[in-house]
Order: C-alpha cells, then sequence, then structure tokens
C-alpha cells in the first residue's frame, strides 16, 4: 500500500509566539508514533519559518550562534509531521519522523536515557524513551522471547510455538465478542487488553515489531475509504 501524501504543514501565528529576550523558544520533539519525547532543542523565526517550508527540522544553535538543520552531516533527519504550541505561547512541540537512527548525538533513539543516580554514556544501546502502554508492552514481551526468564507466561506461550499463542488468540477473541455482547465497558476494555496482549506475543513470535503495526494504521489515515461489507 502506498501512503497518503502528508496535509501541508499549517503556518504558525509568529506575532503570538513569545519569544524570550535572545528570540528563542524551546522546542520538543516527539515521535509521532509513539509519542515518546526525543530531544529538546531552541528554534527562532527563521528555524520555525525554514522547518515549516522544507518539512525537516532546523534549531537555533545557541553555542555556534547559527541555524542548525538537524541530520544535515549525521543523517539524523527529522521529517516535521505537525507543530503545537503551549497554552502559553512559549514553548513548541514538534511532531517528528526520525530518520537515520537515534535523534540523540550519541546515537541514542532519545537523548532522554538518563536514569539512576549515575550518568549513562547513551549510544544506541541507551535505554529507550518512555512510549505509548502498547509500544512499552511490547519491548516487555520481545525482551522475553530474547531472554527467557523462568516461570514466565509470556514464556511458556513461546514455548508452545504458534499452536498455543494462536490457540489463546481465538479463545481471547470469542471472549472479547462475549462481553461486547453483555455490553459492559469495564468487561469490553479487559477482554481488548487480553488480546492486545496475545497479540503482540504472536507478532513477537514471527519477528513484527508493534511500530509497523503503528505504521500501519498511520499510512491508512487519510487513505481512500473502503466499502463495508
Amino acid at each position: 500500500m502506498t501512503p497518503p501524501s502528508l496535509p501541508p504543514l499549517e503556518p504558525l501565528p509568529l506575532e503570538h509566539l513569545r519569544f524570550d529576550a535572545a528570540g528563542l523558544l524551546p522546542a520538543i520533539a516527539q515521535d509521532w508514533l509513539d509519542g515518546s519525547v526525543l530531544m529538546v532543542a531552541w528554534m527562532n523565526r527563521e528555524a520555525i519559518a525554514r522547518s515549516l517550508a522544507t518539512a525537516e527540522v532546523h534549531y537555533w544553535s545557541r553555542s555556534r550562534q547559527e541555524l542548525w538543520h538537524k541530520g544535515a552531516t549525521s543523517g539524523q533527519i527529522q521529517r516535521l509531521r505537525g507543530v503545537r504550541y503551549d497554552c502559553d505561547a512559549d514553548v513548541l512541540l514538534l511532531t517528528v519522523e526520525q530518520l537515520g537512527g537515534g535523534a540523540c548525538h550519541t546515537g541514542a533513539r532519545s537523548c532522554f536515557f538518563g536514569a539512576g543516580p549515575s550518568p549513562q554514556p547513551g549510544g544506541a544501546a541507551a535505554p529507550l524513551p518512555p512510549a505509548d502502554a502498547c509500544s512499552e508492552l511490547y519491548r516487555v514481551v520481545d525482551q522475553r522471547r530474547r531472554a527467557p526468564e523462568p516461570g514466565s507466561y509470556v514464556n511458556r506461550l513461546f514455548e508452545g510455538g504458534d499452536n498455543r499463542i494462536l490457540k489463546k488468540i481465538g479463545e481471547e477473541s470469542t471472549e472479547f465478542v462475549m462481553a461486547c455482547k453483555d455490553g459492559e465497558g469495564p468487561a469490553i476494555a479487559a477482554e481488548a487488553a487480553d488480546l492486545v496482549f496475545h497479540l503482540q506475543v504472536a507478532l513477537a513470535q514471527h519477528g513484527v515489531s508493534w511500530r509497523q503495526v503503528l505504521q500501519v494504521l498511520a499510512d491508512r489515515r487519510g487513505a481512500p475509504r473502503r466499502p463495508v461489507d
């Protein structure tokens, strides 16, 4: 399936944004699929205008005092998919598609890999940033696949292979349908959660990431409507 073309980026009301004395605003870059925070940098009016015009994020480097096209030399380009400003109009939230690996100069996916009392070096092996609940759950499921833990229910499913995993998906699908028939909201939510969990186990079993599923859903947004059977 060919993804639908992206809608044009909406202009920002620069006259209403509250730049600091240096003419800058902090900008938070957020992953467009799982919502994880990738980095924070600064933008001035020129950086904002250039980002909107090219759909690739440009920041202002305070250390070099110059415009900074993110990824121009490293290949870690950020494709801009949307911009919002906060209630005080003094912070920007950029929705970005991170290309070329991580957003951090250390090679980490996110600059926010530090946790605990000791500084961490970052790099490709750095902890991933917090994301939405389903993405976090898939990380746990896939970690169990790669590093089994004794007594783990997930590992018992993996040990049973497709037969056990797909049987559970069939059972959970039936329970979800019955909960919908009964019309009880909490039961429907609980059965839906069980179904999503077992679907993720099947995905991990076959080497398909949750992010791939999110990508398919995102690509379908705005696609031509399909007839209802």
